[in-house]
């Protein structure tokens, strides 16, 4: 009998030592590692002033059971067009990339980067956005986890030699375009659209390659614009005293994607505390924190006197968005990507007329 109750207490003692090891395997697996990949470099503000502070309060919020490796610049390899492709498959789990780097991944979405058709900086313009990428453009994000989708705040024409205030001054420039739609709008106001990664900006300004770029103020110090353009025209003002507002160029549609799997794979708090902190909140802190830094950027111009920061006339923006009026009107009747364009569109138009009711388009 005792022998029997020795071998029982053996095996209870065994199993309750396999049951506590099989727990602290479940609590070891249970500790995420998000890789998360980027295009620009570690002094950028979206790499300090968001992505950096996101990946804190999610690790804090999960007890340290959530890390994030950020590799800035594209550390892990691949350019920026690829990073949508890299966090699908899984290469890594999360990417901040621009949805214009990789042309026709989403369709419906390019809908937001036609010319003239959001305000002019952040919060507001990502609020639009989100609200945009949740409904008419939803089937653009099919494959992904979305954690935010934002405006860039609008481009800026930054031109080293020649200052830019009407469309006359526009004829024979290179500058560079961050998207597709840009590049249209480029060609539309005259100019000779280029397009490369913001890597390059500074050293084909300063080789005379290009002589300018259509790029929003927050850009501007981690691509040194400040060092190789000395003229800055903008349409519309980013801190507009009163109403009517003006509606800006074109924006870049940024957004932080996240393999889908990764984010299934997650135990379920862990799921919650991502939601918690990504999706809208995401989008806004997102746009908040470009508002603050193009305030920052464009103050630090105003006040250089090496610079020159222009805003053209209420003709001249009328001319412009005159001119590129044939770019809505083409891609509105297009076919291409097989939904109805018309249809987005308009959601589009509603969207933005109820964020901004006053914007001149």
């Amino acid at each position: 009998m005792t022998k029997g109750f020795c071998k029982m207490g053996i095996w209870a003692t065994g199993a309750a030592l396999g049951l506590a090891l099989g727990m602290s395997s479940v609590q070891a697996q249970d500790t995420v590692t998000l890789r998360f990949e980027h295009f620009l470099p570690a002094n950028s503000n979206a790499h300090k002033d968001v992505i950096e502070p996101w990946c804190e309060d999610i690790n804090e919020a999960s007890d340290g059971r959530i890390e994030c490796e950020i590799y800035p610049s594209m550390q892990l390899g691949g350019e920026p067009s690829q990073l949508a492709d890299l966090v699908r498959s899984g290469v890594v789990d999360v990417v901040w990339t621009a949805l214009g780097y990789s042309p026709g991944r989403f369709p419906r979405s390019e809908a937001l980067e036609l010319p003239f058709m959001l305000p002019a900086g952040g919060e507001t313009a990502s609020r639009i956005v989100w609200d945009f990428a949740q409904s008419y453009a939803k089937e653009d994000f099919k494959d992904y986890k979305v954690l935010a989708v934002y405006s860039d705040g609008g481009g800026t024409i930054h031109t080293t030699d020649k200052a830019v205030h009407d469309l006359d001054d526009m004829k024979g420039l290179r500058i560079r375009a961050s998207t597709r739609m840009a590049s249209k709008l480029l060609q539309s106001l005259n100019a000779t659209p280029v397009s490369m990664p913001p890597s390059q900006i500074a050293d084909t300004l300063s080789k005379g390659v290009i002589d300018g770029a259509l790029a929003v103020w927050e850009v501007v110090p981690p691509t040194k614009l400040d060092e190789t353009t000395f003229h800055h025209t903008e349409v519309s003002d980013y801190e507009p005293e009163g109403e009517p507002q003006r509606a800006t160029t074109t924006v870049t549609t940024l957004a932080v994607l996240m393999n889908q799997q990764t984010y299934n794979n997650m135990p379920e708090d862990l799921q919650d505390i991502i939601d918690e902190y990504s999706g809208k909140t995401l989008s806004v802190r997102f746009g908040k924190s470009w508002d603050r830094a193009i305030h920052t950027v464009k103050e630090d111009m105003a006040n250089d006197p090496d610079q020159d920061v222009i805003l053209v006339d209420d003709a001249t923006y009328e001319a412009m968005v005159e001119a590129s009026q044939g770019l809505i009107d083409e891609w509105v009747a297009s076919d291409e990507g097989g939904f109805d364009h018309q249809a987005v569109f308009d959601g589009l138009q509603e969207i933005v007329d109820e964020y901004t009711p006053a914007l001149v388009r």
